[in-house]
């Protein structure tokens, strides 16, 4: 056979303005490593940069074809041999595949046609090492491994079963009601689930209640948040590594092996790398997985649940989900609504997270004044519920007292608008001659807010006036929670004629 090198036959040489000398002198500084194959897949040029990164020497690669170089690869896996197939070039993709000579080499690839005209004359293909950030990778699969023992018997029920269940999910409004019922009814199946939601709903705690109220409840719930790390780290953590994939590496599963027979929870999978979200799917086909440099095939038994910050129509979309993967883990889709859709759950969840603070901090916190609770409830909660336990705990430490007043609130959330709903309550404004106010509201108003307070007045005095003065029969009439009516009576200065009466 022919060594097929650039000053070889004209047959194999690529054509071409640039002397073959100064072109590989150039080529040669570069520090990526630069692989030419002509049309038929044997190599043309081989740079030292490529030849360190394999192992091997120039003369062991220039004038073979790819596959006798590469034999862990075939005509489907090799990018050289796709681009020289399809003509298309692939940008940034991940590739392992293992020299003649047994090395793992882990890189990122980018592969581009060479043609002349219409003619195609070769492929080019750069490739970069990233054995470094495998071997953190190995690091972090290490330290999950301790975390969360490959054995079942192993497994600590603290790191391994969380322990929150739908009734620990609080507030009573309708939308949330019929989340918590979808998501009961989903736990009762292995079906896959995927959750969509603004940042801090409590998605997090939603899966991990589905979980519990499912038949792996006794299995481990392992959690990834697929932003938090680079493509190359998430993939040896999902699927594992095996000894010799790369410099460092052990026989090691990953978080599908050590979830099975239980849950594994994909956190902002929109987020993960498109590349990476085929091979998800391809295991999420299968049921099986196979670790990074290693060709044994493992099944696992996982129940996958995913989420994202977006809803799915628009992750697909912008190009952050793919479609197939979506339909894939959407037997049942949740979407969580935000808190400023909610606000009636606002006094509830107000006393849970005082409840809980107080035990955590000893503190004894009892509630919020009026005014306080006002500017809690006129609040837009761009983070949530989240955002509401965090300014909560914060107003418990700076208050001092028994009750949380508006000085104790972060500035955001205490600059309520000018004219709250205390603030409007017995405001009078100026009637014009004709019955109405500034802008034709209603008389002694002046301005929207106010006649909003007015109109809410008048209906919580018609529910306590039907429902006989009990507050539980008024707010069901009101379609809020009891708390939040008692809130209300207080604000608005009335009283139930029990309450009266004492």
């Amino acid at each position: 056979m022919n060594e097929h090198k650039l000053e070889g036959p004209p047959e194999r040489r690529l054509p071409g303005a640039v002397d073959p000398t100064v072109l590989r002198t150039i080529l040669g500084t570069v520090d990526e490593a630069i692989h030419v194959v002509d049309p038929d897949g044997y190599t043309v040029y081989y740079n030292p940069a490529a030849a360190r990164l394999d192992g091997l020497d120039a003369n062991e690669v220039i004038g073979r074809h790819v596959l006798q170089v590469y034999p862990s690869l075939s005509r489907e896996t090799s990018t050289l041999l796709l681009v020289l197939r399809t003509r298309q070039p692939i940008l940034n993709e991940q590739q392992t595949y293992v020299t003649r000579r047994g090395t793992a080499i882990h890189c990122i690839n980018t592969t581009v046609p060479i043609t002349d005209g219409e003619k195609l004359v070769g492929a080019l293909e750069v490739s970069r090492d990233i054995t470094p950030v495998k071997e953190l990778s190995e690091t972090i699969s290490h330290l999950r491994e301790e975390l969360y023992p490959a054995k079942a018997s192993e497994r600590s029920s603290a790191a391994g079963r969380p322990r929150v269940t739908f009734a620990g999910i609080t507030g009573r409004d309708p939308r949330l009601l019929a989340v918590k019922e979808s998501a009961t009814r989903a736990a009762g199946t292995t079906l896959p689930v995927f959750v969509y939601g603004e940042t801090g709903t409590g998605k997090e705690l939603l899966v991990q209640a589905i979980h519990n109220a499912s038949s792996r409840r006794e299995g481990p719930f392992l959690a990834q948040n697929c932003s938090a790390l680079p493509e190359s780290l998430l993939e040896g953590i999902f699927f594992g590594t095996t000894r010799g994939g790369f410099t460092g590496a052990t026989d090691r599963p990953g978080l599908f092996e050590l979830a099975s027979g239980g849950t594994l929870y994909l956190d902002e999978l929109n987020s993960m790398p498109r590349n990476l979200q085929s091979k998800l799917l391809r295991v999420v086909e299968s049921g099986e997985v196979r670790r990074l440099g290693d060709l044994k095939v493992r099944l696992v038994d996982v129940r996958l649940i995913a989420s994202s910050g977006l809803a799915p129509d628009r992750a697909i979309a912008e190009g952050q989900l793919r479609d197939d993967l979506y339909y894939r883990l959407s037997a049942v889709t949740i979407g969580l609504p935000p808190l400023r859709e909610r606000r009636g759950d606002i006094p509830l969840l107000v006393e849970h997270f005082l409840r809980h603070g107080n035990a955590r901090h000893g503190l004894a916190v009892r509630g919020c004044t009026p005014r306080a609770m006002d500017a809690l409830l006129r609040h837009d909660w761009p983070g949530n519920v989240r955002e509401l336990a965090n300014a909560v705990e914060g107003a418990m430490a700076l208050s001092g007292e028994p009750v949380i007043d508006l000085e104790h609130l972060p500035p955001a959330i205490a600059a309520a608008p000018a004219a709250s709903v205390v603030g409007a309550v017995g405001s009078t404004g100026t009637a014009a001659a004709d019955g109405f106010g500034p802008a034709g509201l209603p008389p002694g108003t002046n301005g929207l807010d106010m006649a909003v307070a007015a109109f809410e007045r008048g209906l919580v005095e018609k529910a306590m006036e039907s429902a006989g003065g009990n507050v539980s029969h008024a707010a069901t009439a009101l379609g809020v929670p009891r708390t939040t009516l008692q809130y209300k009576l207080r604000v608005l200065g009335l009283a139930s004629p029990r309450r009266k009466a004492e």
